[in-house]
């Protein structure tokens, strides 16, 4: 019976001790699991924490240093200008115009067979201000289709620009380029050379620009009739001194019709007609060389061009070794008359 009441008397003297090691327990943990808030006093006096360099290191920083307000930016007015410095600004600022070379450019477009085509193509590079040097339009094998060779001198970007603007008008097929392409370049010229020499022949554009029948003209060869010729005029020939000048210019004439390729497909009294057919620049080359005989008349066809088909070279590295054209003729390498 003692013994029974000493162990419950124990057992009520340790439930209190017990109680507040539990209460005690509670307390540490809430104070573990919830955050400190730290007063204004303690967060000026101590020092801050260096930042732990793990995982949430960067969202704990965040956290705890909050982003601050930025300034406004500064707002810049608009100068105000009046017209005249205005002006100036903008000539100051325009870009100076390209300095890249003026070429020869060959456009050759595919167009449809109706009626306005030329008109429309024509219209197009005018406004853009083009010198149409070579336009040759003709049929093809394809009864609704045309082919149109445009010939112009310019640069890269704006010849660039005009096919784009061609390209984007309906009746146009498509606008090609053959200006660094392989082609065959071919034009037809007609010229008629007098053989009378350039003395004879400068006498006779004057007398044709003059009409020969008037009272004037009439009354002023009966008076100089009996006058000599004067050191400007040429002396009379004889008809056989006139035949063999005529025979010799004519034979320089053929000779230099030979030399490009050319010949002679009509034969006067007083002139005779070549024709010739290649490159522009060869066409240019011989009006050059028959200039001092005296050109009547001249009529050319305009440049057409087709581009070359490629040939698959036999071996590696073939090279062509035909030259397209042969150079023009020296004029200094030529035989004299």
């Amino acid at each position: 019976m003692i013994s029974r009441g000493a162990s419950s008397l124990l057992r009520v003297a340790a439930a209190p001790s017990r109680t507040a090691a539990a209460a005690a327990s509670i307390r540490h943990l809430s104070s573990t699991l919830a955050p400190k808030q730290p007063n204004s006093t303690d967060k000026r006096q101590q020092p801050s924490q260096p930042v732990e360099a793990d995982s949430t290191s960067a969202l704990d920083y965040k956290l705890a240093h909050k982003l601050r307000k930025l300034p406004p930016l500064p707002s810049l007015e608009p100068p105000s200008l009046d017209a005249p410095q205005a002006v100036s600004n903008i000539l100051y600022n325009t870009p100076p115009p390209s300095k890249a070379p003026f070429k020869r450019h060959t456009l050759n477009c595919l167009v449809q067979n109706e009626p306005g085509v030329l008109s429309r193509v024509a219209g197009t590079l005018a406004a853009r201000g083009f010198n149409i040097d070579s336009l040759v339009v003709c049929g093809t094998e394809i009864r609704d289709l045309s082919r149109m060779c445009i010939v112009l001198r310019g640069q890269d970007g704006v010849i660039e620009q005009a096919r784009r603007q061609l390209e984007d008008l309906v009746p146009v097929w498509a606008v090609l380029d053959y200006t660094n392409t392989k082609v065959i370049e071919r034009e037809l010229m007609l010229v008629k050379v007098s053989i009378l020499g350039p003395e004879y022949f400068e006498e006779s554009q004057q007398a044709t620009s003059t009409p020969a029948g008037t009272p004037e003209l009439i009354a002023e060869r009966e008076t100089d009739s009996s006058k000599p010729p004067t050191p400007t005029q040429p002396a009379p020939l004889t008809p056989t001194e006139a035949l063999r000048v005529k025979s010799d210019n004519m034979r320089s004439v053929i000779a230099l019709a030979e030399q490009f390729r050319g010949r002679v497909v009509d034969v006067s009294a007083t002139s005779v007609i070549v024709e010739m057919s290649g490159k522009s620049s060869r066409c240019d080359a011989f009006l050059k060389l028959v200039r001092p005989f005296g050109i009547l008349e001249c009529a050319r066809s305009g440049t057409m061009v087709l581009p070359r088909s490629p040939i698959p070279s036999s071996y590696a590295g073939a090279e062509d070794l035909f030259e397209d054209e042969v150079d023009a003729v020296d004029a200094g390498a030529l035989p004299p008359g």
